[in-house]
């Protein structure tokens, strides 16, 4: 399985500031324990996830 996975800087205006975090688009919902896998793999703070809608 092959994931688009962005960094960010969450809470600042300013490139390299902030809090790192992680954004994952999924095409459906994954279960719970592969979502926190991989978040342990990113080992940032934060990691979201999302589907949009239409695409389930």
């Amino acid at each position: 399985m092959t994931l688009p996975i962005y960094q960010v800087d969450a809470f600042t205006s300013k490139l390299f500031a902030g809090n790192p975090a992680a954004i994952v688009p999924l095409t459906e919902w994954l279960p719970d324990e592969l979502l926190q896998s991989i978040a342990e793999e990113n080992n940032l703070a934060e990691t979201a996830y999302f589907v949009r809608e239409g695409d389930t």
